[in-house]
């Protein structure tokens, strides 16, 4: 316990850099079951790192992060590790790489019922059915998603401003009032291709020059990993999910011919289909349909699920109109519903209706434009990196 104790000390004092996220502001703290989703390189290590440094003064050695990547819960529960902290004066409990941790949801579960006064914070794959179909934690565990870097998120940590959430009201309605008082501070186009490029997940303070080099990484982890052995897919057939990765990253916006794809990647139509719906799942795609999505559904786009993924996977099919594309996707998608429409490229929330390009790009048809390459918009035409701002 002790070393676990100085571990914790030894990462909260060397923490640095750290970028502030609006997850911090949506959680409900006081609840003593939190699990934080999110996919590989989002940066849920340092979320939590961060918290347990907030949380320093308040708790003392009543607070301990602890990385379930340690070999020594191959021979320790976690029920049995929580219940000795909680003896020693415990009152908060980071756990981080849950998923790491096998029969995980079932210690959680004793936890919560057996030792009422621990706090338990946990991190875990955004492909674990923690509250979906899970007896044991769907009552108890408060769930949040840490999604990638906002636009605004980015922005406020390279420029140092404390530019706060927009709604969806206000950007469409508000917005040529509110787009002067951002310029007044930042030039937010100056920013905005950086971001594009390298600007979702939190290492680019590292090393930009081997920024894609990390995040291929990361997305060969998630094959690995997060897909392949979470949905007890044998390692023989990652091949057909990189290939499939590549052949969409090749053609985004995707309108996928799941005949022509099976032939392409040696599948069955329905495991395509499968295919597409664990990527979606592992945050490497989104997936967005004309009418209810279903699982037998063939979905009407498919898009990386950010713009990073795109720079690292195929640099050389990329273009304008998909970049503007799967940037509005990606973030509007963390707060609305996004369908495919007739007369638009998306129809937002279920009754707004984008069309989305570069400076000239006029509204549909009742709707509104999302205009790259603007500073300022007019009516129903509005700025495009605005849309960054909506979490």
């Amino acid at each position: 316990m002790d070393l676990f104790y100085s571990t914790h000390q030894n990462l909260i004092d060397s923490l640095k850099g750290v970028i502030d996220r609006q997850l911090t502001n949506e959680i409900d703290w006081d609840h003593p079951l939190i699990g934080i989703k999110g996919s590989r390189g989002v940066g849920k290590t340092m979320f939590l790192l961060d918290y347990a440094k907030r949380m320093d003064a308040k708790y003392g050695r009543s607070c301990l992060y602890v990385n379930l990547n340690s070999f020594y819960f191959t021979k320790r529960r976690i029920y049995s590790f929580a219940d000795e902290f909680f003896k020693r004066g415990g009152k908060l409990l980071i756990l981080d790489q849950m998923h790491k941790y096998p029969n995980w949801s079932n210690e959680l579960r004793l936890i919560y019922d057996n030792i009422p006064g621990l706090k338990v914070v946990f991190s875990g794959s955004p492909v674990l059915r923690i509250i979906e179909g899970n007896d044991e934690l769907k009552d108890i565990a408060h769930m949040y998603h840490l999604h990638p870097l906002s636009f605004r998120e980015y922005l406020n940590f390279r420029t140092g401003n404390k530019f706060e959430c927009l709604s969806l009201d206000e950007i469409l309605h508000d917005h040529q009032q509110i787009v002067p008082t951002i310029l007044s501070k930042v030039r937010p186009l100056a920013y905005f291709t950086d971001y594009l490029k390298h600007g979702c997940y939190p290492y680019f303070q590292d090393d930009a020059a081997i920024y894609n080099e990390t995040l291929l990484k990361h997305i060969n982890l998630a094959l690995e990993i997060d897909v392949t052995y979470t949905n007890q897919i044998e390692l023989q057939y990652l091949p057909r999910l990189r290939k499939l990765m590549q052949i969409i990253a090749d053609h985004v916006p995707f309108s996928p011919n799941v005949s022509k794809i099976s032939g392409e990647i040696d599948t069955s139509r329905a495991t395509v289909m499968n295919y597409l719906r664990y990527l979606k799942n592992a945050k490497l795609l989104n997936l967005i349909y004309q009418g209810e999505e279903g699982a037998s559904k063939k979905p009407a786009q498919v898009y990386l699920h950010n713009t990073n993924l795109m720079y690292a996977i195929s640099p050389e099919n990329i273009s304008n109109n998909s970049l503007r594309k799967t940037f509005f996707l990606n973030q509007t998608g963390v707060r609305f519903n996004v369908k495919a429409c007739n007369g638009a490229d998306f129809l937002l929330d279920h009754d707004k209706k984008f069309m989305v390009g570069g400076k000239y790009t006029k509204p549909a048809t009742n709707g509104f434009a999302a205009a790259d390459m603007i500073e300022i918009g007019s009516e129903n035409i509005i700025p495009l990196w605005l849309f960054g701002f909506l979490y």
